[in-house]
């Protein structure tokens, strides 16, 4: 078998016969795996909405073994080559002329969740559970600090199964918005999951988290649609109207129902449950759900806050510590 730091070719495979789709996967940050040779799990994330109406801090994340990846990346591939969807796809881009479109490439997505070769997490925080007692560092890096926690706890990392052979993980974040040292420090805290993971015999390499440019990444652009949609629906951004005319305007129109298409999707996949986007998703496959569930939401609630109920009455709560 030929080796080195880019390429893994069976015997008497050459990599011309493949070089396609090698190098789409190659292109993806899937790199040398597409061959199965090596277990990888890959983490693609991405932020939305980070002060809404209503709920704010929107993070999203998609999760796959390599060799799901690579079949996922080939058929998204091939499916906006169809549709001639020829450049990035955005939730910010839905139009009326797209709508079509886009629900054909996010139900192919969806095929996906459901036979569970890749699995989707958003998180998000409802503002009218404010934090309080929070140091002047914690407000400063509250992006990072959330984000890790999502990260850390969205995946079920913590309750993967023990692997016996040693497995890597990569995660890809969209461009992350601050400048270059604070990226390199986040990225440095992100490096801790080592602490918990190694356990079951998954190790991630400091060079392998990652940020990329969501316009070459068809999972990272599906997983931009679902997360905008949630953003979305939850800070009532369906219901605006123009000043001018009192309607709905048709981009508005246009999204409206490409939400309720993706909603549609979620609740195909827990027939017989109603899937309510503004909670945190039940525990419905016991403790180890959030590692096996192909689609969950968190709601997240800082352990000491104020519920806020209207702009003149707060009840304070303690919740339990997170774990860290």
């Amino acid at each position: 078998m030929a080796r080195d730091n880019y390429t893994v070719f069976p015997e008497g495979v050459s990599p011309d016969d493949h070089f396609d789709s090698y190098f789409m996967v190659l292109h993806e940050g899937v790199r040398a795996i597409f061959f199965g040779i090596d277990m990888e799990y890959i983490i693609w994330c991405d932020e939305s909405i980070s002060k809404g109406e209503h709920f704010s801090n929107f993070y999203g994340g998609a999760i796959a073994e390599s060799r799901h990846a690579a079949e996922i990346i080939d058929a998204l591939r091939e499916k906006k080559l169809e549709l001639n969807l020829f450049g990035e796809v955005k939730w910010v881009k839905v139009t009326g002329n797209y709508l079509e479109k886009y629900k054909n490439l996010i139900s192919l997505f969806f095929e996906y969740l459901r036979c569970r070769k890749i699995k989707i997490r958003i998180m998000f925080r409802q503002n009218r559970f404010k934090a309080i007692d929070l140091s002047k560092d914690q407000i400063d890096n509250q992006f990072y600090l959330l984000y890790y926690q999502f990260i850390k706890h969205s995946f079920g990392l913590l309750w993967a199964e023990n692997h016996t052979e040693r497995t890597s993980l990569r995660i890809n974040f969209d461009k992350l918005p601050d400048k270059e040292e604070k990226s390199r420090r986040f990225k440095d805290y992100i490096y801790r999951v080592n602490s918990f993971i190694n356990s079951k015999n998954i190790y991630l390499k400091r060079n392998n988290i990652s940020e990329v440019v969501s316009h070459d990444h068809d999972i990272l652009q599906c997983l931009d649609i679902i997360l905008g949609a949630m953003a979305f629906k939850l800070n009532k951004l369906d219901r605006v109207v123009s000043e001018a005319t009192g309607k709905k305007g048709k981009k508005t129109i246009a999204k409206e129902k490409l939400y309720s298409h993706i909603n549609s999707e979620i609740q195909n996949l827990y027939p017989g449950y109603t899937f309510n986007v503004g909670i945190s998703t039940g525990k419905r496959e016991g403790e180890r759900s959030s590692w096996v569930m192909p689609y969950m939401h968190w709601k997240f609630i800082p352990k000491n806050h104020l519920l806020v109920h209207d702009a003149n009455e707060c009840i304070e709560n303690k919740l339990p510590r997170l774990p860290t």
